[in-house]
């Protein structure tokens, strides 16, 4: 795990090792809709709360990440009876046809999640995609951040999110996601990105082929949202094999992204 404090918020980001799992999910997979077991998930979930601290998972509060620019509030834990208290975005920005998008049951779509609450953590779930917390002074966000919510504007809209509730500077984490290196980029969509971005975001691969270079964007969008404060663990999730990556493997596990306010 990579543990992070920014001011009174805890950040954690799993990876593959320390759970039960088996086959291409080996071992720490905490997502139930990629085919492991769900016996599996669930024991490898109670024993990431465990090492992580943060409490029941069962508590945990999820999002059906749907590659959008959608953004929630949790005022309280799940099951508790109580409604994110507001949901902010537009249709899903993208649907891919083979990164399944994550549910359980019960989550709302959205690709971002914010509470003021303290001891309720935000869970995101990655094998590629960016996974990003935003913090303020009485405020965390958790952000999924693919190509798709990046052209959508997921990012801004979550900093925006956090500074609505929580006033003040806010500060950003970035986990380990896919670097320009693996990640071949078709160039009509990079393009798009760069009209949206700038050229800082084009990439070559290690093949010299055409990339998108996602931490380089994610950091030009929260500057625009008005976050310069970013502390990025600088891990490729497709070069390493302490993380589930999509790109890399296809069927594989997810890792996940914990954010808590602790007071």
């Amino acid at each position: 795990m990579i543990v992070r404090t920014l001011g009174t918020a805890m950040v954690v980001f799993t990876d593959r090792h320390g759970g039960v799992s088996r086959g291409p999910y080996e071992s720490a997979n905490l997502a139930y809709h990629v085919g492991d077991e769900p016996d599996a998930v669930a024991e490898n979930r109670a024993l990431a709360a465990a090492r992580a601290g943060m409490g029941r998972p069962d508590q945990w509060a999820c999002v059906h990440q749907v590659h959008g620019n959608g953004v929630v509030r949790f005022d309280a834990p799940p099951g508790s009876g109580t409604e994110p208290a507001f949901r902010s975005g537009t249709e899903p920005a993208f649907r891919s046809g083979t990164e399944p998008a994550f549910r359980s049951g019960t989550e709302p779509d959205a690709d971002a999640s914010v509470t003021t609450a303290i001891g309720l953590p935000l869970v995101i779930l990655t094998a590629d995609c960016a996974p990003l917390a935003i913090v303020g002074d009485g405020a965390v966000a958790a952000v999924h951040v693919g190509w798709a919510g990046l052209e959508a504007g997921v990012v801004e809209r979550a900093a925006n999110a956090v500074r609505a509730v929580a006033p003040g500077p806010l500060r950003a984490v970035l986990g380990p996601c896919i670097h320009p290196g693996r990640y071949e980029f078709g160039p009509g969509l990079l393009e798009r990105l760069v009209t949206r971005f700038g050229v800082e975001i084009a990439a070559l691969t290690e093949a010299d082929r055409p990339a998108l270079d996602i931490p380089a964007a994610v950091r030009i969008a929260l500057r625009n949202a008005g976050v310069d404060a970013l502390d990025d663990v600088g891990v490729c999730t497709a070069s390493s094999p302490d993380y589930f990556s999509y790109r890399r493997d296809g069927d594989t596990g997810r890792q996940a992204m914990l954010v808590v306010r602790e007071r």
